[in-house]
């Protein structure tokens, strides 16, 4: 009798510990799945597209060269429906995967700019941790047949049980509990400090130089020749661009490396008769900081500038009166 009891005992155990559990794990997912969908807000302006984006006219894909140095604002003002489709360290790759996803809020005849940047043909992210990092995000936005490398078990965590890779985060559920944060003071702009902008800017060219054996991949250039590909296919027109770069960042920038970049964007271009603009050693941007957030990346007075140069020079805007 005893040998029955403990074994009933020991069933119960291993269905009640799992359960609860699971219970637990249950009740934590519903209140963190909040704190968690803030971290993905970069991605969640896809969401607009149904309801206030239903025909594209003018837009861009890229990484942060794409996703912040762009302003809308003088089409959107004469009526134009304009979007970004980019978003920081966005790889080629995921540029095509967006598209595939949202490319049918393009019309026909729209205009999509595609950033060509120096680490386009390589990977901005810088170590494999900050790859699935970014790539998470995707699960926000993509449907399974469209997200790169799909992982059942990313899918999991990402959109049913994120409480499962909260990691520190979970701590954001009890408001009591105070989190040691590394809190960086915001910065006066008032004035450029000469010597930070060119200390960031070695950071930035450590970011996308260092420690990578290949700058030019070949999965990286056949994934833009696909991006080009889809627009032509769908009657959307492409256009390559290099946005404005500053001194402090292009001064870094070894001539050999930018021989072989300049060939290779222009012989993409060349082979698929799509305009390429390069506006990376531009001298009304070059060494006008006035223009730059830091060494790659204009402010909201470069965007809006640039967009001006660009509605003047771009011939492909011209059918945007």
């Amino acid at each position: 009798m005893k040998k029955l009891y403990d074994v009933l005992r020991f069933t119960l155990k291993c269905i009640l510990i799992p359960a609860a559990a699971i219970l637990i794990i249950y009740c934590l997912n519903i209140p963190y799945r909040h704190i968690d969908a803030n971290k993905y807000l970069d991605v969640a302006k896809f969401s607009t597209l149904r309801a206030f984006y239903t025909e594209v006219q003018i837009g861009n894909i890229g990484s942060s060269h794409g996703a912040y140095n762009f302003d809308y604002t003088p089409l959107t003002e004469r009526g134009y429906s304009c979007f970004n489709f980019a978003n920081a360290s966005q790889s080629y790759n995921y540029d095509y995967a967006i598209l595939k996803e949202y490319g049918h809020f393009l019309t026909p005849g729209s205009v999509l700019f595609i950033p060509v940047s120096y680490f386009s043909f390589n990977n901005e992210v810088i170590n494999a941790s900050e790859a699935q990092a970014l790539s998470v995000r995707y699960y926000h936005c993509l449907s399974q047949e469209n997200v790169p490398d799909y992982d059942p078990y990313i899918d999991l965590v990402t959109n049913k049980f994120p409480v499962l890779s909260a990691g520190e985060d979970i701590l954001k559920i009890f408001p009591d509990l105070k989190l040691s944060l590394t809190v960086f003071a915001s910065e006066n702009n008032a004035e450029i400090n000469i010597e930070e902008f060119a200390a960031r800017a070695r950071d930035r060219y450590s970011r996308h130089f260092d420690n990578k054996e290949e700058y030019f991949l070949d999965e990286r250039i056949a994934d833009l020749y696909d991006i080009i590909d889809y627009c032509k296919e769908h009657e959307i027109t492409p256009v390559l661009i290099t946005t404005p770069f500053s001194v402090y960042y292009t001064e870094l920038i070894s001539e050999e490396f930018l021989q072989e970049f300049s060939e290779t964007v222009n012989n993409i271009a060349t082979d698929t008769g799509v305009s390429y603009y390069d506006y990376s050693n531009d001298e009304r941007f070059y060494d006008n900081l006035i223009y730059f957030s830091d060494s790659d990346h204009l402010n909201e007075k470069g965007c809006e500038y640039f967009m001006q140069v660009l509605l003047e020079e771009v011939s492909e805007l011209s059918i945007f009166p």
